[in-house]
């Protein structure tokens, strides 16, 4: 790993790593599924992080912390010559879309299942046509802010790893998360909002599938940002 590329463990992450014991079904999909969709981060990084898929796909997708998996997977079922890779250190979360993707699933979905900043250290410069953070946790306790994963040196990440033109979508039901992914974003020179009526923060991006999350913001009666912002 290059010396300008910091590095450590859990330096982004927080809170659990597992829930519920795991069902059967789910557990043994993780074992036997997971070291082959897993990137290899002990290996040197590839010049192009399309050599990590079979069918070298033409547009890289990074969504960080997937959840359910349920927008990583749609996506990824409907744009077959993309690549997409997923973070999620939370093990219950990562054994449903691996059980999910056993048999029937896409084959152009990579994975990571541990800190989301190993990997973007990982990757090499100007590679990455996309980034998803979508419904992160907000950590609204003015204390833990700066447990926030939008924060200068993750957006100094990003810059690095984005093509300039790629497009960073950002979605929360927490207006002060909202608010603060905002002013960082307005504060840093390789970033740009989009946004050009109340529509395009309002209304849900194109082939919107949804997440759990978002659905219980929802029935609690709370009203989602949708934001997204350029790569000068």
């Amino acid at each position: 790993m290059a010396d300008d590329h910091p590095s450590r463990a859990t330096e982004a992450f927080f809170g659990r790593r597992r829930g519920k014991p795991l069902r059967g079904r789910q557990a043994e999909a993780l074992e036997r599924l997971l070291p082959d969709l897993k990137v290899d981060l002990q290996r040197p990084p590839p010049a192009d992080p399309a050599t990590l898929f079979p069918h070298g796909p033409d547009t890289i997708i990074v969504e960080i912390g997937f959840g359910g998996g349920e927008h990583l997977l749609a996506h990824a079922q409907r744009r077959r010559t993309a690549g997409f890779i997923g973070v999620e250190p939370f093990v219950n979360s990562m054994a449903k879309l691996v059980a999910a993707i056993d048999g029937t699933g896409p084959d152009n979905i990579r994975l990571h299942d541990d800190d989301a900043t190993q990997l973007l250290d990982w990757l090499p410069d100007a590679c990455v046509d996309g980034i998803d953070l979508l419904y992160p946790d907000p950590w609204p306790k003015k204390k833990h802010f700066k447990r926030r994963f939008v924060n200068p040196v993750n957006l100094d990440r990003f810059a690095r790893v984005m093509k300039p033109g790629a497009i960073f979508r950002f979605a929360s039901d927490i207006d002060s998360y909202v608010n603060w992914t905002l002013q960082h974003i307005d504060r840093h020179a390789d970033f740009a909002w989009t946004a050009r009526r109340a529509a395009d923060w309002r209304e849900p991006y194109p082939h919107w599938p949804g997440t759990r999350y978002e659905q219980k913001a929802l029935r609690e009666g709370r009203t989602p940002a949708y934001l997204t912002f350029e790569r000068r």
